[in-house]
């Protein structure tokens, strides 16, 4: 079983609705899900889908090949048919579409028929297209009349029973009428987890003792902000909705500054009005976590596609020269481990940390079993109490032998603490001569890097233990080419390489991965960007080339044909 479902309709047909609970109907049944979407950037109109694989072994990708299509609009017809699979279905209401489709793999249902017959409501259309699913796929309906009830509880009964009503006549039509449809799902197991990347970095935020999140809302890094403060009462972590980009960084700046764990979040152009208070970061050596949702520029680009384009950007972005670190996880598990690390490393060396993501992860599902919450790592390395108030002197930028200095808690100590964006001596006190200048750059960059260095891990290495041909790439390019590896190792000595931290690049002493590239026939590295980003700095960090690239850069995520039909191509 390898089913893939596309539900499509304009922006304000509740497109994501019916995908996020036939997603959770399955991943409640056990099966492994992924989903990723499609949107485009308006509220009303336009041509939206939503995209369901779902089996009962693991998936990581989307597939070409679509079994089901639920079609609310023409254009989810006009798009999408050719990538019906062979025993594929296309269900419609051609009341609503106005049109009648005599294909023998169309069948039309009246969705808003049977919603005003049953529901009450033609609104609930959405909930007899869930149901006829159901029925096409011959799954009984307890699990999706649960999520019912859990969702609609606080509406009351009659909202509870309408639409029940409604699924159940969805249901029954579909089994009645869909002769054709050949669909057989595997047997229930244990529930799952089912969570996007987005929802997993503000989970390990807060599993990481984050207190205060500051942002302006910028697709596609929201969903982040919207999943601490639905967390917020419980966990007591202030979440600011800030009149910009640039207040929200110095806000967050200035909880941490003031003693808590503190995080923001923009896409590119969000974050380009942050660089100025990047800078103050690493000045003042303030530890903040950032995440950079990428999406497609330049400007305001493709604001609801996705790419990796904003690598360099990353890198190199703020003025003057001063440590950070980057990571970019490739599936929620990683973001949320990642994040957590991201604050360890942000605390324990009172630097910036990017997280970098990008909207295919950022709204992506994926189900797993757990999270191993024993992971999570966290020591206070800030001064408190006791602690601080014993110290006959404080200096807060102290000079040491590996350039981290003693961070107080503001009115916690008796001390004067000073902070100053300018050049400072120990104290915190401005300062014009050169030689304390040297001193304090050598003390946040050259004393601090070569210990976060050690911190970061080497790639993954997944398939042949032996490779001649291996794929790398890094960030959300991990499930299509773990998949991709998988198909393509009947035929080849094929492996991949997979970078989530970034920055600092990788140390080769615990697993040498360039004699695994140089070993190689064949390497290739894959990346959602034109200029192949994360080549150029594994050469200029490295020295080594890529023999190919393959760069995909129209706003659409790769998928599991595509790329090995790309990688054929090369190998051929």
């Amino acid at each position: 079983m390898d089913y893939s479902i596309k539900i499509g309709g304009e922006a304000g047909q509740g497109i994501q609705t019916i995908g996020e609970t036939l997603s959770k109907v399955f991943s409640s049944a056990g099966y492994h899900v992924f989903t990723h979407q499609d949107y485009e950037s308006r509220i009303r109109g336009g041509h939206n889908f939503f995209q369901i694989r779902f089996s009962e072994k693991s998936v990581m990708a989307s597939r070409d090949k679509i079994d089901i299509i639920v079609a609310f609009d023409k254009a989810s017809i006009e798009q999408h048919e050719r990538e019906l699979s062979e025993y594929g279905q296309i269900i419609y209401d051609s009341s609503t579409l106005k049109q009648k489709y005599e294909k023998s793999y169309f069948l039309d249902i009246p969705f808003t028929e049977l919603a005003v017959k049953h529901g009450k409501n033609k609104i609930m259309a959405n909930t007899v297209a869930i149901g006829a699913v159901h029925g096409m796929l011959g799954m009984e309906l307890d699990i999706l009349i649960k999520i019912i009830k859990d969702t609609f509880i606080k509406k009351g009964e009659d909202i509870i029973k309408a639409n029940i009503d409604s699924a159940i006549a969805g249901h029954d039509y579909a089994i009645k009428q869909c002769l054709k449809c050949s669909f057989a799902t595997a047997p229930f197991t244990k529930p799952k987890m089912l969570i996007a990347g987005n929802d997993a970095i503000g989970l390990g935020a807060i599993a990481s003792g984050c207190k205060f999140y500051a942002a302006y809302p910028m697709t596609p890094s929201t969903g982040i902000m919207l999943y601490i403060s639905s967390k917020a009462k419980e966990y007591g972590i202030i979440v600011e909705q800030a009149e910009d980009e640039i207040s929200a960084i110095n806000m967050a700046l200035g909880a941490s500054f003031a003693g808590v764990r503190a995080m923001t979040g923009s896409s590119g152009g969000g974050f380009a009005l942050m660089v100025e208070g990047l800078s103050l970061a690493a000045m003042t050596e303030t530890p903040i976590v950032i995440a950079l949702a990428q999406r497609p520029g330049p400007a305001t680009g493709f604001p609801t596609r996705t790419e990796q384009a904003e690598l360099q950007f990353a890198l190199y972005t703020a003025h003057g020269e001063f440590p950070r670190v980057i990571f970019a996880p490739g599936t929620p598990e990683q973001a949320f481990y990642l994040t957590n690390k991201a604050f360890d490393i942000a605390e324990k060396y009172q630097i910036p940390v990017l997280i970098l993501t990008d909207q295919y992860l950022a709204d992506s599902q994926w189900t797993y079993d757990n999270f191993d919450i024993s992971k999570i790592k966290y020591i206070d390395y800030r001064l408190r109490g006791d602690a601080l108030k014993s110290l006959k002197e404080y200096k807060r930028h102290a000079f040491t032998n590996n350039g981290i200095t003693p961070l107080a808690v503001l009115g916690d100590s008796k001390h004067l603490v000073v902070a100053d964006s300018d050049e400072h001596d120990e104290e915190g006190h401005i300062i014009e001569d050169a030689e304390t200048r040297v001193k304090m750059v050598d003390k946040r960059l050259f004393k601090k890097l070569p210990l976060i260095h050690k911190e970061i891990e080497p790639p993954l290495f997944y398939g042949h233990q032996n490779p001649e041909i291996v794929i790398s790439g890094w960030g959300s390019t991990y499930g299509v080419m773990k998949e991709v590896v998988d198909e393509l190792l009947s035929n080849w000595d094929i492996a991949m390489l997979h970078f989530s931290e970034i920055y600092p690049f990788p140390p080769t002493n615990k697993f040498n991965y360039l004699k695994v590239l140089k070993d190689a026939k064949i390497t290739i590295c894959i990346e959602n960007n034109a200029t192949g980003q994360f080549a150029k700095l594994m050469r200029t960090e490295t020295g080594y080339s890529f023999n190919q690239l393959i760069n995909k850069y129209d706003g659409r995520p790769f998928t599991i044909e595509f790329l090995m039909g790309e990688i054929d191509a090369l190998i051929r």
